[in-house]
């Protein structure tokens, strides 16, 4: 049986091999979108919630599908869901019933397919060459208590393997069967929840190829301390999980990071930083002035596909400008690298 993203259900050994295959129609490298709450906000989302981002799915679901197209008109190739704090504990706290909090979820990735169904009707007149992906977002435990332990990884009681696979389980299944070509677990803050995710996509038997994206405050570990090298062994052993990389870390901890995940996979890896900006978990905002610029951002880029990444975009504060740099450096380099010999 073919699973909706086109990957045989063979106990999901094909979902790094299905990573690269994308990778190489997208010449070597893909692009991935930007900072979703940066620009609903900029676009005039009021994201004051505990729902975060997904508080639009409920309130202006028009918003989530314009930043998507933004992102897709600047260069991006894969589309992150606006449900990384979108559970069905969430809704059911704002009063909707386990039904109703399934439908927003699976209304999430039918959003984004919308987007990308627009985007290549607007553009049927020159065929897209590369891939457009639609990849899920599911957001950590710490994501959904809005308390700023996704930058800790810190559960107290809660922290228990059996607790985050029931919390996760049947968002996952939602997710995956509301049809996107990956599943994004993301900003994963300790190792005890990247092992959940793990055990899950076995038993719920998952056909979608996953990535699994960690987030670090000092270059080696992870935000919890976990070491990173056990986390990135802990997705490389699992045969579901088809690219490991970092997302919402400052961009310059990732050349370091991309090399220590080397060392234990030979899976694709993927980086979208943040803008480099601090998170003040108290007051709940980005600190201003602590980042760096577009500019600089994509000064990086080169060196990070010369560590190896392949898929790369922007988290937090990054926006449609950063990810049109980053398609417009990583078309240069692919240009210069084949050049005809004279």
């Amino acid at each position: 049986m073919v699973g909706k993203s086109g990957v045989a259900e063979e106990g999901g050994a094909a979902a790094a091999a299905a990573v690269r295959r994308w990778v190489e129609a997208g010449g070597g490298r893909l692009v991935m979108d930007g900072g979703l709450a940066t620009e609903l906000e900029a676009n005039g989302a009021d994201l004051n919630d505990p729902l975060w981002s997904a508080k639009c799915l409920l309130s202006s679901p028009h918003l989530v599908r314009k930043v998507h197209l933004d992102y897709l008109e600047a260069g991006a190739n894969i589309i992150i869901t606006a449900s990384y704090q979108a559970t069905i504990q969430g809704f059911e706290s704002k009063g909707f019933s386990k039904e109703q909090s399934e439908d927003l979820l699976a209304k999430s990735v039918e959003i984004a397919r919308e987007a990308r169904d627009m985007f290549l009707k607007e553009h049927s007149d020159r065929p897209i060459q590369h891939p457009i992906l639609v990849a899920a977002s599911i957001g950590s435990y710490g994501a959904y208590l809005a308390d700023g332990s996704e930058y800790s990884g810190d559960y107290g009681e809660a922290g228990t393997l059996e607790f985050l696979k029931d919390f996760h389980k049947r968002r996952l299944e939602v997710l995956a069967e509301a049809g996107p070509d990956l599943i994004a677990f993301e900003t994963i803050p300790n190792k005890l929840e990247a092992q959940a995710y793990v055990e899950l996509l076995d038993e719920c038997n998952i056909s979608i190829p996953a990535w699994f994206s960690f987030n670090s405050k000092d270059g080696v570990h992870i935000v919890s301390g976990d070491s990173l090298i056990e986390c990135a062994t802990i997705a490389n052993g699992c045969s579901k999980v088809g690219a490991v990389g970092i997302n919402c870390t400052p961009p310059r901890f990732i050349h370091g990071l991309i090399l220590s995940i080397r060392k234990v996979t030979d899976k694709p890896i993927l980086i979208y930083p943040n803008s480099g900006e601090r998170y003040d978990a108290e007051k709940k905002e980005w600190v201003e002035s602590t980042g760096v610029s577009d500019g600089d951002f994509v000064s990086y880029v080169n060196e990070w596909c010369k560590d190896g990444a392949v898929l790369i975009g922007g988290c937090c504060r990054t926006t449609p400008n950063t990810i049109k740099a980053i398609s417009r450096s990583l078309n240069q380099r692919h240009s210069s690298l084949h050049l005809p010999v004279a």
